[in-house]
Parts: structure tokens; C-alpha cells; sequence
């Protein structure tokens, strides 16, 4: 009879605990970390199939989590991508279309270029009409948090202007002013250590912030200026990528030419490998910022990047083959990009899925998962993936609209691109040409089939027409003081000085005695 009592005294104490832990769950609110890789390439990832860059951390939260295969970026290039992340609305309708700094309209020709078209006019700054991802979660009474490069405007329009309660970073620039190592120049951040790594600072400020707020919902937003030039790492992560690529075999060349410009065809540059790597371990430490905490079952993932890795142009980094282009191209290669969530109550790890999804899904996505109200009139583009986060099916074929009225640094031409049922219509604004390309496809952009499809493309054009008029789309206009002759002079220049110039630069950076400076881009001062 003792045995019994016990027994069920036992069972009753079990089912009250469980009873509890579900009452806690159902009504404690989601925490959300949001990480933002700046210029990361779809295949930089080992998760992802890159045989040099090292991504333990990364690769192991994508198993975890729901990998998206054909997860976009907004944009090619960062600031219009971010808005959108930021407003839930494609980067037409919130009118920043080119990063913030760009030159548009006749301020271009400063630029000695000499093409075709004048680039747009496009919004320079984060519009405070728009309700952010951060002032939706703020409202609702979470803490939120900044970490890093913010890019949509100055002061008056920095994360504590757009819903974020701690800016630590966040400035105006599109680059780590002062380079990754300490001291660095950035108001918003102070030196501590001479010689300290800025991406893993950025990560310690966050674990901080978890570790203050575990008691409390939080959106933290963890925006890293790594991987975006310049790049530097130190003497022993290049040496020990350097021996990497040596072992893996080092070719005689590595670039190709692009329509504009040359365009790196391995990955092989020991600098940027050790950039990614410190990334990743910065990564590694908001993770486990989260498990010391007991956050790990409370607490949603999001993983992702601006844009496509630069294979042009900026710094000549990475290789996103067989995605062709790269930052600031019209092709997969610009847009295309890691694209993960964990979700840990929900059975998310280790799925792919191949819908098409674009950043302007996350804001009403995570505002599903923690079950507070959505707002459409904002995150007018944006859908939410609850249910295939859920395991069920998404019966939606919208499109997704990509426009880039502009030129960019690493070649890309004024485009302007929608993407339907597995089909991908560009339109090029220098002389109204199109091109049009079945999804997903070996060719990877390069088979265009047009003029087999021609009844397809119209409907696809006029489609794409008519959303960018109704979004109020901003077009670029025709230089009067144009001359081909010396737009031709100037491609003749890139062919025969530019791309052997880079040949030279590559292999002088894999050489054994190769030394940037003295200190390695202040890796080697001394601490204080």
C-alpha cells in the first residue's frame, strides 16, 4: 500500500512539473538572434560546399535549423537589402536602392566611368514612417539590441532611432572604419585592447547582452562588418589557409572576365579564409552565450547575409561558382545566400526546402513564430514561413522583385529582375534586352532560353512592369555626354592591366613569404 502511495505521490509530482514547463512555454515569449554576415557568399560555408573555408560553428547551427536552398537576399549590394530585412518591403516600394554613399544622377560622371546611363536617385536614409522589425518587437515589450554595421543612414537614423534600445557599432559606415583590429574608428564602440579582433568584440557585446537579459524577451540583432572588405586576418590563420590551398593545389590562374570586369574563379585567397574563420568563431560565441544561459530551447536562430559573396570589384574575395556572378551582379551568385532558422520547439533540424524565399520574410515570419500580431500594411512584401517551419506545405506561388536602377563597384548592370514558379526574368535597363532562365538549373544562369519561352518572358515582363509602376520605382535615365569609344578604351584597359595585375596580386598573396605589414594589419600590437 506504501509502495503504491509512493507511487502515485510520484506520478502527481511529474505531471504537476510538466504541467508547469508547458503553462511556462505557452506563455513565455520567444527570444530571437538574428545574425547578419555582411557580404558572405552562398558556397563560403562548409555546410554549404566550400573545400577551404572552415565553418564549424556555422555548419553545425545549420543543421539544426531549416535550411532554405533558395533563400535570397533583397538586393545585390547591403544598405538595400538590410532595409528590407528592416521594413519587410522589397527594395523598390522602401526607395533605397543602391548603399547608402553610392553616387546617382550626374554626381556619376565624378566617377569617370563613362556609361551609358545615369544611375537613379534612391532614398539615402531608413524612413521613420516605417515601423521596423525592432520597433514591432519593442512594442511588444522585448528588449532589443544592435551589434555591428547598420549602414541606413546617419545620425538621426541610427538603430536607436529605428527601434533598437543598445546600439553598439551601429554607425553610417559600410565598413569597419580603422580596419577589423583595434584601435578601430567608430564612436559607437570604444578601443579596449590594442590588437583586439572587432568581430569578436561585436560577438562578446552581444553574449553580454544575452547574459544581462536571460530573464527577460529579447531581439537581439548580432550584424556583422565581416566579411566585407577590407579583408585581414592574422599572420597564423593566413599561413595556415595559405598551406590549405597549397595541399588543395593552387592554379596557374584564377580570374576570368566577366562582362565588366574580372571575376575570381576559385576559392583560394588564405586572408579572406581567415576573415570567414573568426567569423564563424564569433558566431560560436553568441551560440554558446545562449546555452550557458538555458536560452538554447527559448531562443530562435535566424542565420543569413546581404548579399553574394564579392567575386568582384571591392576586394576579388571569394568564388561562388558554379553560381555565376557575385556582389552587386544582376545573377544567382549576388543574391542567392545562406538562409537558415532554428526554431527549437519545432522539428527544423536538418530539413532543406527549395521554396524561394527573400529577406523580406523574416519580419512577419518571426513576428508568426512569437505569435504576436502581424502588421501587412508594413511587411507588405514579406510572407511568413511558419508553416514550412511547421513541416507543412506553403500553397503560394508569388514572385519576388529585385530592382538595381544603378551600376555597381563589381560589375552588375541597371537591372531589374522577377522570379516566378522556377523561372527568372532579367531586365536591363542600357537597352531594354532580356534575359530569362529556368530554376534551378546546372547552368546556373548562363543558359538563357528567351527566345524558346518568348510567350513566357512577356507575361513575366509585363508583370514585372507593372509592380515596379505601382511601387513607385525610381528608373535611371540616359547620359547625354556618353562616348562609346571610350567606354571601349576603358573595358581595353581592364583586359589588358587590370585582370593580369590581379593574376599577380593572387599568387603573391599565396606565396610563402607573403607579409602585408609589420604588425598584420595591427594583429601584432601589443596589448595595454
Amino acid at each position: 500500500m506504501i509502495k503504491i502511495f509512493r507511487s502515485l505521490l510520484l506520478i502527481s509530482v511529474i505531471l504537476f512539473f510538466n504541467c508547469r514547463k508547458e503553462e511556462v512555454n505557452k506563455h513565455s515569449k520567444p527570444n530571437i538572434l538574428f545574425i547578419l554576415v555582411d557580404d558572405l557568399g552562398y558556397h563560403d560555408l562548409g555546410i554549404t560546399g566550400s573545400k577551404l573555408y572552415e565553418t564549424p560553428n556555422i555548419d553545425r547551427l545549420g543543421t539544426q535549423s531549416i535550411q532554405f536552398i533558395n533563400g535570397y537576399a533583397s538586393s545585390r549590394v547591403c544598405s538595400p537589402s538590410r532595409a528590407s530585412i528592416m521594413t519587410g518591403k522589397f527594395t523598390a516600394r522602401h526607395g533605397i536602392t543602391d548603399w547608402i554613399g553610392a553616387k546617382a544622377g550626374t554626381d556619376w560622371r565624378k566617377r569617370n566611368r563613362n556609361d551609358k546611363l545615369l544611375p537613379a536617385e534612391y532614398v539615402m536614409q531608413l524612413p521613420k514612417d516605417d515601423i521596423t522589425i525592432a520597433e514591432a518587437f519593442q512594442q511588444e515589450g522585448y528588449k532589443t539590441f544592435f551589434s555591428g554595421k547598420w549602414h541606413l543612414g546617419g545620425e538621426g537614423s541610427y538603430p536607436e532611432n529605428h527601434g533598437f534600445d543598445l546600439n553598439i557599432a551601429g554607425i553610417d559606415a559600410g565598413s569597419p572604419r580603422g580596419g577589423y583590429f583595434s584601435p578601430w574608428n567608430n564612436p559607437k564602440i570604444q578601443n579596449r585592447n590594442k590588437g583586439e579582433n572587432l568581430t569578436i568584440r561585436l560577438a562578446e557585446e552581444t553574449a553580454d547582452f544575452i547574459g544581462k537579459h536571460k530573464d527577460s524577451s529579447f531581439f537581439a540583432f548580432l550584424s556583422f562588418y565581416a566579411v566585407h572588405a577590407p579583408i585581414q586576418t592574422t599572420e597564423g590563420k593566413w599561413r595556415k589557409y595559405r598551406d590549405k590551398a597549397d595541399s588543395i593545389g593552387i592554379t596557374e590562374n584564377g580570374y576570368a572576365m566577366e562582362r565588366v570586369l574580372p571575376i575570381r574563379q576559385v576559392q583560394d585567397n588564405p586572408i579572406y579564409a581567415g576573415l570567414v574563420e573568426t567569423m564563424d568563431a564569433a558566431v560560436g560565441i553568441v551560440i554558446k552565450a545562449l546555452e550557458a544561459n538555458g536560452l538554447s530551447d527559448n531562443t530562435i536562430v535566424v542565420f543569413t547575409s546581404d548579399n553574394g559573396g564579392v567575386a568582384s570589384g571591392d576586394h576579388y574575395a571569394t568564388s561562388n561558382l558554379p553560381l555565376r556572378g557575385g556582389k552587386g551582379y544582376q545573377w544567382e551568385g549576388g543574391i542567392k545566400v545562406p538562409f537558415f532558422i532554428k526554431v527549437p520547439w519545432l522539428n527544423t533540424s536538418g530539413i532543406k526546402t527549395d521554396f524561394p524565399v527573400s529577406g523580406t520574410d523574416f519580419y512577419p515570419t518571426l513576428l508568426d513564430l512569437a505569435d504576436l500580431p502581424l502588421n501587412q500594411k508594413q511587411h507588405i512584401d514579406g510572407i511568413s514561413l511558419k508553416l514550412l517551419l511547421k513541416g507543412e506545405k506553403l500553397n503560394l506561388n508569388r514572385p519576388i522583385y529585385w530592382h538595381y536602377p544603378h551600376y555597381g563597384n563589381q560589375g552588375g548592370e541597371p537591372s531589374s529582375v522577377i522570379q516566378q514558379n522556377g523561372w527568372k526574368l532579367i531586365h536591363y535597363w542600357e537597352d531594354g534586352h532580356q534575359e530569362l532562365y529556368k530554376l534551378p538549373s546546372a547552368e546556373h544562369d548562363s543558359l538563357n532560353v528567351i527566345s524558346k519561352h518568348s510567350e513566357l518572358a512577356t507575361n513575366l515582363s509585363d508583370n514585372l512592369m507593372l509592380w515596379l509602376k505601382n511601387a513607385n520605382a525610381k528608373f535611371p535615365t540616359e547620359d547625354a555626354e556618353y562616348v562609346k569609344a571610350k567606354a571601349e578604351k576603358r573595358k581595353l584597359n581592364t583586359i589588358n592591366h587590370k585582370w593580369p595585375s590581379l593574376e599577380e596580386d593572387r599568387l603573391k598573396v599565396l606565396s610563402k613569404d607573403f607579409q602585408p605589414n609589420e604588425i598584420w594589419w595591427k594583429s601584432k600590437l601589443k596589448i595595454d
